[in-house]
């Protein structure tokens, strides 16, 4: 008798430990999902509920179906799915991320009811200082007013190739000279903080030398890079809610690996070397330059032993492999089981995660 209710004991143990496991996993998760509503019964909010999921990522581009929104419709619709989701997660402070930079990158645009002409860095750095707060102001408030409270911007990249076009091409950076580039990413997070907004500045170690698109596919920027790029993280390395990592291959900081599942990079260089103790997010882990070389299972495995704490997963760029919560969940389960992945990581991630959200 003593055995059965000390097994029972025990199974109860196992089984309320695995699902701390699972809902600490599922709050390092940003994930995309199709759907214009999150109704109680919807796919996501049961994703939510179950796993805990800590980030879902807005887009207003549908790839299955152009013809129809992704997530992003009218000011009214999207007001309704941001309280939904937030109604969704246990907390309350789920993070509702969009990417809001300004320029070509803007999700809430005017054809659905929103401003959508903010301008883009590389014009906002010809403007008075007043104006440029009371313009990242006012962005702020739209996103507050919409239920997004984090925006996957500023752009801290230095404008420092002009063959660049997904960085210099789109106007995306605030400049060459570092110093200038934080002083206006900083006006930018205070700006976003002034209606309870979190922000992450990206894309370390520095995407403005580059010349590829990591969307599309393995881009090096071995030559082209200069440590110069690495000011802006020092600078702002007290002051970012978050930091994203881009894909970036660069032989100088880390031979064998891109930049988001570099433990030398992101560990040794953004934590060690510049100081940054905060939350690291990954570029989009389906964008070409990752899903085309590493399985879902070995991205999993070196994005978390890199040190990133949240991983996104936009389920945008290839709409054949939407990736379940309950894949990624269980995929990175089976990773600590096997012992490719310590649970002490997931631990760690959970409370950067967690002292994020106190921010809210």
């Amino acid at each position: 008798m003593i055995k059965k209710v000390l097994f029972l004991s025990l199974s109860i143990y196992v089984s309320v430990s695995a699902l701390t496991l699972e809902k600490k996993i599922g709050q390092m998760l940003m994930v995309g999902f199709h759907g214009t509503s999150a109704s109680s019964s919807s796919q996501i909010c049961k994703d939510i509920k179950k796993y805990n999921v800590g980030a879902v990522i807005l887009f207003d581009y549908n790839p299955v179906n152009k013809s129809k929104a992704k997530n992003i419709a009218t000011k009214s619709q999207l007001t309704r799915l941001t309280k939904d989701l937030q109604d969704c997660s246990s907390d309350g402070k789920l993070l509702i991320a969009v990417d809001q930079e300004g320029g070509k990158v803007q999700r809430l645009k005017s054809k659905y009811g929103f401003y959508g002409k903010f301008p883009k860095a590389s014009d906002v750095i010809k403007m008075d200082q007043r104006k440029i707060k009371s313009t990242y102001t006012s962005m702020s408030a739209e996103l507050k007013s919409a239920g997004i409270n984090y925006d996957l911007a500023p752009v801290v990249d230095l404008d420092i190739n002009m063959k660049n076009h997904v960085i210099h091409g789109l106007g995306r950076s605030f400049g060459k000279d570092p110093k200038i580039v934080a002083k206006y990413a900083s006006i930018f997070i205070d700006a976003m903080h002034s209606n309870g907004v979190l922000t992450s500045i990206k894309h370390f170690p520095g995407h403005g030398s580059s010349v590829g698109d990591t969307h599309k596919g393995f881009v090096d920027v071995t030559n082209l890079w200069k440590e110069v790029e690495l000011e802006p993280y020092r600078l702002l390395k007290d002051k970012a809610d978050t930091v994203m990592v881009a894909h970036v291959f660069n032989k100088r900081l880390d031979a064998i690996y891109p930049a988001s599942l570099s433990y030398k990079t992101i560990t040794k260089m953004l934590r060690c070397k510049l100081g940054y103790h905060g939350v690291v997010i990954t570029d989009d882990l389906q964008m070409g330059a990752i899903s085309k070389k590493y399985g879902l299972k070995n991205t999993l495995k070196l994005a978390i032993n890199a040190g990133n704490d949240i991983l996104l997963i936009g389920n945008q760029l290839d709409p054949k492999h939407v990736k379940s919560t309950k894949k990624l969940v269980d995929t990175i389960v089976t990773l600590i089981k096997t012992g490719d992945v310590k649970e002490e990581s997931i631990e760690k991630a959970y409370e950067r995660i967690q002292k994020l959200k106190e921010k809210l």
